[in-house]
């Protein structure tokens, strides 16, 4: 009666809308207080005040709640194009910027662009669950390279490994949802070598696409390459969710590097598949807003206080913690080999968190710090708790 690709696709969904679930039945029970849910990635800091006051004036702004150019505000697009060409050599204008509805958005209109049946998506575990969903949306095939071996950072050996005739995209993720590692412009180099050489050899084009709404939310100093600058056949897709907490607007922009052979037919192929696909456009009020406050960002030293009060907590329990450069996540090792059972061990202790197995890593699991501080400070004591019982069995 329905789809069997759709109804299998369920089965197997998102294990962090499970946990967000799960902590809905526990605040009813214990009292959203007594529950500390760091299971989904839901910003909850507000947008910055100037987003705010944009919105508002936009409402009543003559011709804003009409069709726009499906690729979005030629304005919009060119604010965007200046400020993503800052630490290029080169310039990119509006012709090189679409306007997407989210990054979930943006990376399927680039899969749909790109990909012919039976090609193959390339990515680094740990990874965003539904890489495989957009990929098969589009009849692509998801390939995954393990970084754990690796401080969570790309190999460019496993990469040329992995390299196939049918392979047509590298997607990358950095910082990375869930790590929070930020690829380095050294890996990111060796990477582009790999591609380039691939392609000198066999003449097939491998497209390097970077997912970035976290790219942002960095710490300590440490920035983001911009991967346009490193690589010819590149792409950027990325999202204000993070950056502006306006995850519930499902506003972003995907930037194509105007190097790559016909990348003005590129812009019309994902132009088409923005309406084909039925996002059509996205929202313009929101493009309108967030093209006049690009350079506006939430409070990131707030996000680095609560990274680092859990990280060092954890750390001095005895759980095993790199700390991120990146994001508003944690991604310790689970003391119990199965990840699940360690899971659900934290659920007595009414702590939520997602199992390593959901971004395809089994044995770690996921901590996502975008909640208040006094929730991060009331919950170290369950911590503790939740530390003293899985250490006692592992001493057993």
């Amino acid at each position: 009666m329905f789809s069997k690709v759709a109804m299998g696709s369920v089965k197997n969904s998102s294990m962090i809308r499970k946990m967000f679930e799960e902590g809905e039945k526990l605040s009813k029970l214990y009292g959203e207080e007594n529950v500390f849910d760091f299971s989904i990635g839901n910003p909850y800091k507000e947008p910055p005040m100037a987003v705010k006051n944009r919105i508002k004036e936009l409402v009543d702004e003559p011709g804003i709640h009409r069709y726009m150019p499906n690729a979005g505000f030629p304005d919009v697009r060119e604010k965007i194009a200046s400020h993503v060409s800052k630490t290029l050599d080169f310039d990119l204008s509006f012709k090189n910027i679409i306007m997407s509805s989210g990054a979930a958005g943006g990376l399927n209109v680039v899969f749909k662009s790109l990909l012919n049946e039976g090609e193959e998506v390339i990515t680094f575990a740990p990874y965003f669950v539904e890489y495989g969903f957009y990929a098969k949306n589009h009849g692509g095939i998801l390939k995954v390279i393990d970084t754990t071996d690796n401080d969570f950072m790309p190999d460019k050996n496993k990469l040329k490994e992995a390299l196939t005739d049918k392979t047509k995209i590298v997607l990358i993720n950095s910082p990375n949802n869930p790590s929070g590692a930020l690829y380095t412009r050294e890996t990111l180099r060796g990477l582009a070598e790999v591609l380039e050489e691939f392609e000198k050899a066999t003449g097939n084009k491998v497209f390097l696409v970077s997912d970035e709404p976290y790219a942002e939310i960095v710490y300590d100093g440490h920035e983001v390459p911009n991967i346009l600058g490193i690589y010819k056949n590149s792409i950027i897709v990325t999202s204000f969710s993070k950056s502006l907490g306006l995850a519930g607007q499902r506003i972003g922009y995907v930037a194509v590097n105007p190097n790559i052979e016909d990348a003005d037919l590129l812009m019309d192929i994902m132009t088409f598949s923005t309406r084909t696909l039925g996002f059509v456009s996205a929202s313009a009020l929101w493009q309108k807003a967030v093209g006049d406050c690009i350079d506006e960002l939430v409070d990131i030293e707030d996000y680095k206080e609560k990274r680092d009060i859990l990280c060092n907590h954890l750390s001095s329990l005895g759980f095993k913690v790199r700390k991120p450069e990146g994001t508003f996540y944690l991604f310790p090792k689970s003391p119990l080999e199965d990840d699940n059972e360690f899971v659900k061990l934290a659920l007595k202790h009414n702590i939520l968190v997602v199992p390593g197995s959901g971004f395809g890593v089994p044995g770690y699991f996921r901590v996502s710090y975008c909640v208040p501080t006094e929730k991060v400070n009331k919950s170290l004591k369950a911590w503790e708790s939740l530390a003293k019982e899985v250490f006692s069995i592992l001493n057993k």
